[in-house]
C-alpha cells in the first residue's frame, strides 16, 4: 500500500490548539493596527515574478535562491510571493490608490521562501505587514514603530525586545559609500567567507550584516555609511530618535544593519529578542522611496514594516505569554425521549442571546458520564443540562463546570442566558 501523503517539507499545519494561539496574537494586531486608523488591503499570494525581480533586486539572495517560480500553462513565469511590499505597491498602482494621495495599509497572510526550515523560520511562513505611502517625514517613521511598540506591550513582552536602528542614507550616499566598502572588503578579501567573497561585486553592504564572527571583527575597521550623509538624511534621522526618545522608546543605533531587500533607503529598523537564539529578529523594515517608481508609478515615499507571525508566536509560548483558549465556553448535553430536538431549541436560543460567546450541542447520544468528558475535554466552563424534567416543562439545569462546589441550578429557558452570564462574570 502506498505510504501516507505528508505535508511538504517546511510548510506546516496549524492544529486546533495552534489555531486558538494564532486567533489569540491576529486578534491583537488587527485591534492595534485599526485603532492607529490603518486600512486592510488583500493581495494575492501569487504575482508575476517580473514584479519581484524588479522589486527586491535580482541579486539578493530571496530572488536568487529562494522563490518559488514556475511557469503557468500560458507560459508566464509566476511566483509565490516572498514578501508583501512589492504586491502591496502593486496593487496601489494598479488600483491608482497612491498617485497624490496618503494611503496607510496593513495586510496579513502567508509568505514563502525556500529555505532550510528550522525552528522559527519556514519555507511557507506568515507575515503581518503595514504600508504607508505619500508621506515623507520622520514623524510616519516614528508612528510605525510606536505601533510596534504598543503591540509589544499589549502583548506583554515589551522588556524582551529591543530595537536596532539605522539609516541607509540617499541613493547618491550609498554609492558614494559603497565604493569606499567594496575597497575595504578587496583588501580583506582572503579573510572573507564565501558569502562575503561573492556579496563584495554584487551586493556589499549585505556583507554588513554577515553572520561570520570571523568577517565580523574585520568589519570593525570598516568606514561607517553615515559618515557619507549629508545635512537632508542626518536631518531625517536626528529627528526620528529625538522622536523616538520623546516617546519614550529604547533604542540602539547598529551601523550595520541593512535589511535583505535592495528598495530600501534611510530608515532601517529591527525588533530583536535575546530569548529565541539566533532566530532573533521578530519584526523589521524601513522606508522605500524609489519602490513605487521603480515599478511604474510616480515618485512617491514610503514606508513599512513585517512581522514574522511564527516567531512572534513562539516568543509568546517560550515565555509562557500566551496559552490555547477553550474551544467552547457553554457545551449543552441531553438525554431522554426526544431530547435531540429540545437540546437543539436551547443551543439556537443561548446563541441568539449570548452571541460572543462560543456554545456547542452535543450531538450523538450516549450517557451523560460520557457527555460530560467531552465537555472537560473542551474545557468548557458551563454546562446546561437537559433531561426528561427539562423537556416536560420548558427548563435547562445549569452547571458551573469550573467550581465543583457550586451548586446547579434549574431555570426557565428564558433566564438561562442570565444565569450563564452570572456564573462567566459577564
Amino acid at each position: 500500500m502506498a505510504g501516507a501523503i505528508q505535508a511538504v517539507r517546511g510548510m506546516n499545519d496549524l492544529l486546533p490548539e495552534d489555531s486558538s494561539v494564532w486567533q489569540q496574537v491576529e486578534s491583537v494586531l488587527r485591534q492595534t493596527l485599526s485603532s492607529f486608523g490603518y486600512s486592510e488591503v488583500r493581495m494575492p499570494i501569487v504575482e508575476k515574478t517580473g514584479l519581484f525581480c524588479r522589486a527586491i533586486g535580482e541579486v539578493t539572495d530571496v530572488v536568487e535562491k529562494e522563490m518559488y517560480t514556475f511557469e503557468d500553462r500560458s507560459g508566464d513565469s509566476l511566483s509565490l510571493r516572498p514578501e508583501g511590499t512589492a504586491g502591496c505597491v502593486r496593487a496601489c498602482l494598479e488600483h491608482n490608490l497612491i498617485y497624490n494621495q496618503e494611503q496607510r495599509l496593513w495586510y496579513m497572510g502567508p509568505m514563502f521562501r525556500h529555505e532550510r526550515p528550522q525552528k522559527g523560520r519556514y519555507r511557507q511562513f506568515h507575515q503581518t505587514g503595514c504600508e504607508v505611502f505619500g508621506l515623507k517625514g520622520p514623524d510616519i517613521d516614528a508612528e510605525i514603530i510606536m505601533m510596534t511598540a504598543s503591540i509589544w506591550k499589549k502583548l506583554g513582552i515589551a522588556d524582551k525586545l529591543h530595537l536596532e536602528i539605522n539609516s541607509l542614507g540617499s541613493a547618491q550616499e550609498r554609492k558614494a559609500y559603497r565604493d569606499e566598502l567594496v575597497k575595504f572588503l578587496e583588501a580583506h578579501f582572503d579573510d572573507l567567507d564565501e558569502d562575503s567573497k561573492r556579496r563584495t561585486h554584487t551586493n556589499p553592504l549585505r556583507v554588513l550584516d554577515t553572520k561570520d564572527e570571523k568577517v565580523g571583527e574585520i568589519l570593525k575597521d570598516a568606514p561607517r555609511l553615515r559618515d557619507f550623509f549629508g545635512e537632508e538624511t542626518l536631518a531625517h534621522f536626528n529627528k526620528l530618535l529625538s522622536l523616538l526618545d520623546d516617546a519614550g522608546i529604547k533604542y540602539v543605533i547598529n551601523d550595520r544593519l541593512v535589511r535583505g531587500l535592495d528598495y530600501y533607503n534611510l530608515t532601517v529598523f529591527e525588533w530583536v529578542t535575546d530569548a529565541l537564539g539566533a532566530q532573533g529578529t521578530v519584526c523589521g523594515g524601513g522606508r522605500y522611496d524609489s519602490l513605487v517608481e521603480q515599478l511604474g508609478g510616480t515618485p512617491t515615499p514610503a514606508v513599512g514594516f513585517g512581522l514574522g507571525m511564527e516567531r512572534l508566536i513562539l516568543l509568546l509560548t517560550t515565555l509562557d505569554k500566551i496559552h490555547p483558549q477553550s474551544a467552547v465556553d457553554v457545551y449543552v448535553v441531553g438525554a431522554g425521549d426526544d431530547c435531540e430536538r429540545y437540546q437543539a431549541k436551547v443551543s439556537m436560543s443561548l446563541r441568539e442571546s449570548l452571541p460572543s460567546l462560543r456554545i456547542m450541542n452535543h450531538c450523538g447520544g450516549g450517557n451523560f458520564k460520557r457527555q460530560f468528558r467531552r465537555a472537560d475535554k473542551l474545557n468548557a466552563k458551563v454546562a446546561v443540562i437537559i433531561g426528561s424534567q427539562e423537556i416536560a416543562d420548558n427548563l435547562v439545569t445549569i452547571k458551573d463546570l469550573r467550581n465543583q462546589d457550586a451548586p446547579q441550578s434549574t431555570c426557565a429557558l428564558t433566564d438561562a442566558a442570565s444565569k450563564i452570564k452570572e456564573i462567566l462574570g459577564l
